[in-house]
């Protein structure tokens, strides 16, 4: 079941109310007793999570970076005769 969140435009109440879908809205406000009490507009409490999203909705790809290898990788033999990646030369 849904949590909504009600206002009074008369007295100014908020209150969380927890109701099925199929229950008809309130409408009198338990403070004041006038008939004022509306629903409010509230941000969604879910996240969506999993493969498929955009990366701008928080999701982490899981990936790791990929090194990066010195610009003389190709003509070197290995990493130890490497001078820039800090073998001996």
């Amino acid at each position: 079941m849904p949590i909504y969140t009600y206002g009074c435009s008369s007295c100014g109440l908020q209150k969380d109310v927890l109701q099925k879908l199929s229950d008809a809205p309130l409408t009198v406000c338990p403070e004041c007793g006038k008939e004022t009490f509306t629903k409010q507009l509230t941000s969604a409490g879910f996240q969506l999570k999993g493969s498929g999203y955009y990366a701008t909705d928080f999701k982490d790809s899981g990936k790791a970076e990929p090194k990066a290898e010195p610009a003389c990788a190709p003509a070197c033999a290995s990493a130890s005769s490497c001078p820039v990646a800090g073998g001996a030369a």
